[in-house]
């Protein structure tokens, strides 16, 4: 009854765990589902900032009339693009100056992966990037693009080290050895899963890798200005592609940004394209029909950014709540006994090894055991997600910690149960 593709695309709703929902249990609230299911360390949101947001919404946005008609939003008009350029301009510090013509606004970041997708590479060809990596990525690329995840084998504690590049050069030969050619490398940073920056000597290495291959460079920096003060030695601090001197092709290199991390509104679904690549800006320009974004959500996104004085308070108060929120998680996971990654100064989730809890049995394998943990987890009424990260090693789960205290306590509450258990 459906088509071939659809029949596919519709598959990927069966693998075990990936779209795993609370259930009859409904999602745990502390006030209204004390009993339900605590989803929230699976999906990065920062909800410690919402209220604040919510007010200056409020208080000072008011949607024009224009914003009800088609060209206002298409591709994020030309006021919104104008103050996200002079906004990163003051954080980023780019090499070149950032200018609207540099910015295409689409409906989420989402959005702006498949549009990648669509225009870099054809069905069947290879997007590469390192482990672990999140795992929608495959989803985002792999769905409607038909493209390929390679992952280079990286250990976690090295995959950010400026010799990754011989790893990256070993794959690029064994994936065109395999039928599978790469057309792009793709880097998060900072890194999600592991909250770690990307030191400026492995980025300039992987500029320089990308260029000599002629292979495309995307750096998806969602998540550049979630930097706190860790309190821990050894962190790096960010540093985005765009600042560094360039050893590329203007046509090889894309930023992917957007709102719903930095500035805790997924819901406006605003994603970012910043390039200097005319063939990628006039592939953009022949999809973006697709994807534009909604003309209320262009109006509030633009009310947030030309605010200069609120943004830069607003980014300051997000960063102390958030490095408050992961001195906090780190106290209780050390108490529990659970290593976690360290050196972590960005983004909204720690990564944790569970390994020891995982089961004992030789029989079973990496992903096995990990769902076994997983299911463990949820009779306790604690989602967890298993392998969704795709670590080499057995028994990572990445963690979100910026939920409201009393979410995160009880979560905490609950894997307490299921680890001494």
């Amino acid at each position: 009854m459906l088509s071939e593709r659809a029949t596919l695309s519709a598959s990927d709703l069966d693998i075990p765990w990936r779209y795993v929902d609370a259930g009859q249990r409904g999602r745990y609230d502390p006030d209204t589902n004390p009993t339900g299911v605590v989803t929230q360390f699976t999906s990065a949101e920062n909800y410690l900032i919402q209220t604040e947001l919510s007010e200056f919404v409020s208080t000072n946005v008011e949607i024009p009339e224009q914003a009800l008609g088609y060209s206002y939003s298409t591709a994020g008009g030309q006021q919104l693009p104008a103050a996200l350029a002079a906004h990163l301009n003051g954080y980023w510090k780019p090499w070149k100056t950032l200018s609207e013509d540099d910015i295409r606004i689409t409906g989420a970041a989402t959005a702006l992966h498949e549009i990648l997708g669509f225009s870099l590479a054809d069905p069947g060809q290879g997007i590469m990037t390192s482990r672990p990596y999140y795992g929608r990525f495959e989803i985002d690329f792999g769905l409607k693009a038909g493209l390929k995840i390679v992952a280079a084998d990286t250990p976690l504690e090295t995959c950010l080290e400026p010799d990754v590049v011989s790893i990256f050069e070993e794959t690029l030969l064994k994936s065109k050895a395999e039928g599978v050619e790469v057309r792009a490398l793709l880097i998060t940073n900072p890194h999600n899963p592991l909250g770690r920056c990307y030191p400026k000597e492995t980025l300039i290495t992987l500029i320089k890798f990308c260029q000599k291959h002629q292979i495309h460079l995307i750096s998806d920096e969602i998540y550049a200005l979630s930097g706190f003060d860790s309190t821990e030695n050894g962190v790096i601090p960010f540093t985005s592609v765009l600042s560094l001197e360039p050893h590329i092709d203007e046509e090889l290199l894309h930023v992917i940004y957007g709102m719903a991390k930095d500035y805790a509104v997924p819901g406006l679904r605003v994603g970012a394209l910043i390039t200097r690549s005319k063939p990628l800006l006039k592939a953009l320009k022949s999809v973006i029909r697709f994807h534009n974004p909604s003309g209320p959500s262009v109006s509030i996104a633009t009310a947030m950014f030309e605010d200069r004085e609120w943004m830069c308070s607003f980014i300051e108060m997000s960063r102390v709540r958030v490095g408050e929120a992961y001195r906090n998680v780190t106290e209780r996971l050390t108490r529990l006994g659970v290593t976690y990654l360290s050196k972590v100064n960005a983004g909204l989730f720690i990564f944790v090894d569970l390994s020891p809890w995982l089961s004992e049995d030789v029989g079973q394998g990496k992903e096995a055991k990990e769902q076994g943990l997983a299911q463990r987890a949820l009779g306790k009424g604690l989602f967890l997600q298993p392998g969704e990260e795709h670590a080499l090693e057995a028994g990572w789960f990445r963690l979100v910690y910026t939920v409201e205290r009393r979410v995160l306590s009880e979560g905490l509450n609950r894997l307490e149960e299921v680890l001494r258990a």
